[in-house]
């Protein structure tokens, strides 16, 4: 009888196809379903995902477990559109494409903080390796606009994290996504070089 995963040598399960894009689909909903309410129902979020109960249950036991995975699934998903972003456009179009991720990033994880905050209490820290992991995908951006010209060689990749955080804790919340579109157009344009 078949478990519905496989097992890889030294990592996580491996998810069937159908499991996986249920997965997939429930933490798409519970992205909507947070930012719009934060204190969205579980039951909702399955019927969102268009699954039942039991498979959310499958995958996210408890509702922290689903807000972790929500976390880390939105930051897994900014450091790899760094890649992403580069092989797409020339460098400094990618680095104002990552930006505005990081801003939807950011607005997501104020929709989480009370959440958040909660499993920091608990002993579990989503945060872990967070920076580095920014300020590494942030340097991939950097390396290819050296290459290509259009981005400075003189940019430290954890200054270009710092301001567009600050760019992010200015506007304060979503509404301020015009003006912190303008600033970082801005940030962006100091990055040129001259």
């Amino acid at each position: 009888m078949s478990t519905g995963t496989g097992q890889r040598s030294g990592t996580r399960p491996v998810l069937r196809a159908d499991a996986a894009r249920n997965r997939e689909r429930l933490l798409a909903a519970a992205v909507d379903a947070f930012a719009a309410d934060g204190s969205a129902t579980l039951d909702g979020i399955a019927k969102d995902a268009g699954v039942g109960i039991g498979t959310l249950y499958r995958h996210f036991p408890t509702r922290d477990a689903l807000v972790e995975a929500v976390y880390r699934n939105e930051l897994d998903r900014l450091c790899a559109a760094a890649d992403e972003l580069v092989a797409e456009l020339p460098a400094d179009r990618a680095l104002r494409a990552w930006m505005d991720r990081f801003v939807d990033y950011v607005i997501t994880k104020k929709h989480l903080a009370d959440s958040l905050h909660a499993l920091v209490a608990c002993g579990r820290n989503p945060f872990a390796q967070k920076r580095e992991r920014m300020v590494a995908a942030l340097e991939s951006v950097l390396a290819a606009g050296a290459a290509d010209g259009t981005l400075r060689t003189d940019v430290d990749a954890s200054d270009v994290l710092v301001g567009t955080s600050g760019v992010c804790m200015a506007i304060g919340e979503p509404e301020g996504r015009v003006q912190a579109g303008r600033l970082l157009d801005l940030l962006v344009d100091g990055l040129r070089p001259r």
